[in-house]
């Protein structure tokens, strides 16, 4: 099965990315300069590097997550690249008050919001399902209800802007896989909840883009803690990834997917042939190095 997964994926994620990427798109920097941006998640890992890709751009931003040590070099870096402006709140995405706060101080320092990139997780192992609901409510406070909280606080600002919120998801939330039970009901939420709100947007005749960003294996270094042990495939760059997102959120699309050819094959399988790729998931791990 390894080497059906090693035959299968380029070919048909090649197909995938060559149908979603060949339209030619006319993304320029320069769409962001002066943008006012709000980054969940900034302190580390992809939020961090989009942080640093947006402040080249010249954009505002505020930035926020749990680390306030890690926020302030975060900042101190964003505005060395050349950022308009940076600065941050720190504090845990499931507390009720977070996303009020955020929203006071965008409108207090700029007036209104542009882009609300939603990137945020709470911790969760890469292990089988041990029955701990509170796990499963915990996480699913972080991952989901903070992210409904602070769209649903944005968007009177975002409706004015005419602006965009870009979810950062996984390829888990398309995609049940084992050992991510909890994890990936979290991301299924997002779709489902990111995915309806844009269709009413779009009834209303609501100038808000919803742009939702499928991620596979990226080299983050709470990815590679958690999965490296068990996932023997070389994950893809931060970097890229990052700008890939800020990419698709600018040009107001309505998915990302990247690693392009890696998630594109998963979710032709899972269209076509789901038992199949069920299969060639459970043969790519190394399951002696999953913990019970």
């Amino acid at each position: 099965m390894g080497l059906l997964l090693k035959i299968f994926i380029p070919l048909l994620g090649a197909a995938l990315a060559f149908y979603l990427y060949s339209a030619p798109e006319n993304f320029n920097e320069e769409m962001l300069r002066g943008k006012r941006v709000i980054v969940t998640g900034a302190s580390s890992g992809i939020g961090e590097q989009m942080a640093y890709h947006l402040a080249r751009m010249e954009a505002h931003l505020l930035l926020t997550a749990r680390t306030e040590a890690r926020l302030q070099k975060v900042v101190e870096h964003c505005l060395e690249l050349g950022a308009a402006s940076a600065r941050y709140i720190s504090g845990s995405m499931d507390s009720p008050s977070l996303p009020e706060e955020l929203l006071r101080e965008a409108e207090n320092t700029w007036g209104g919001l542009d882009m609300l990139i939603l990137n945020h997780i709470g911790q969760s192992g890469f292990t089988f399902f041990s029955g701990d609901v509170g796990h499963v409510r915990k996480l699913m406070e972080i991952n989901f209800v903070s992210y409904v909280a602070l769209a649903t606080a944005a968007l009177p600002m975002l409706k004015e802007s005419e602006g965009s919120i870009v979810v950062v998801s996984s390829i888990a939330g398309r995609v049940a896989g084992p050992f991510t039970a909890s994890y990936s009901a979290t991301k299924f939420a997002l779709d489902g909840f990111f995915g309806s709100l844009r269709q009413e947007l779009i009834i209303d005749k609501v100038n808000v883009s919803i742009t939702l960003c499928i991620l596979g294996y990226i080299n983050t270094e709470s990815a590679m803690r958690a999965v490296s042990h068990v996932i023997p495939d070389t994950p893809a760059p931060k970097e890229e990834c990052a700008l890939e997102i800020i990419r698709a959120g600018a040009l107001r699309r309505r998915e990302v997917h990247y690693p392009p050819r890696a998630v594109g094959s998963m979710l032709l399988l899972r269209s076509f042939a789901p038992e199949l790729l069920d299969s060639l998931v459970r043969s790519s791990y190394r399951l002696e190095n999953v913990r019970r």
